[in-house]
């Protein structure tokens, strides 16, 4: 959980392929790297992240990462960082808890109502942020999954950061989205560009052991698709 950005001198232009990137950030993005079979991932060679005596270059997790099943993806998630760059700096969480949704039929899902101008981006490519507003105040940040056309997104509602020792946990989705300034500017955003939001491996590995599934928070008028454990949560000292 402890972890500091630092930034490192820049591989000026792509090492291999011959695209073209403009600007100083864009230039230091390397070619993507293969992590495990069908899963790409993108360095970002000009920021460092130390954790705990490790210095380590973060990946952005790519458009191939999402395009896995739904709930494969939200275990994987679990560990990664949710990161965000702004004006007023960059902030980051590691993601603690998250829920899926899974295709047309899964009645907790707003894409159980049909494709919708609020939906729409549940049916577009995977990587993307969906994200929404409800009770008129409270932000919910989403990451769209699995392949274009079929409508699934996973929920991210808890992240730790990095504070006094242990890391703060920030709980709720809401929270969450107050915490990194996620707001609905964002929405359809291609999180897999390394602009403004997007998700890290930082090289944690998470036990099967230490994740707990439960069924997901709101979602009574769900029927029997109310008491799928699809609400994944990762065992910390922060845990309730």
């Amino acid at each position: 959980g402890q972890f500091q950005l630092s930034f490192s001198g820049c591989r000026a232009g792509p090492r291999r392929s011959g695209e073209v990137r403009s600007g100083p950030q864009a230039a230091c993005l390397q070619d993507m790297e293969r992590r495990e079979p069908g899963t790409l991932v993108r360095d970002i060679s000009w920021v460092m992240v130390r954790v705990g005596s490790r210095e380590m270059q973060p990946m952005i997790l790519s458009r191939a990462y999402f395009r896995r099943p739904t709930l494969r993806v939200a275990r994987s998630l679990l560990g990664k960082y949710l990161v965000r760059a702004s004006r007023s700096g960059m902030i980051a969480g590691r993601i603690i808890e998250v829920e899926a949704y899974v295709g047309p039929q899964d009645r907790a899902s707003h894409a159980s109502r049909g494709r919708t101008k609020r939906t729409e981006v549940m049916f577009g490519r995977p990587g993307v942020a969906y994200v929404y507003l409800i009770y008129g105040m409270y932000h919910c940040f989403n990451v769209v999954t699995e392949r274009t056309g079929y409508p699934a997104a996973i929920l991210v509602r808890a992240v730790e950061v990095d504070s006094k020792n242990p890391p703060a946990l920030i709980d709720g989705p809401g929270r969450v989205c107050r915490y990194l300034e996620i707001d609905r500017s964002l929405n359809e955003l291609d999180l897999t560009a390394g602009r403004s939001l997007w998700i890290e491996d930082r090289g944690e590995r998470v036990a099967e052991s230490r994740i707990a599934a439960f069924p997901r928070i709101g979602v009574d008028y769900a029927g029997a698709w109310a008491a799928k454990p699809w609400r994944l949560r990762l065992k910390t000292a922060n845990s309730r």
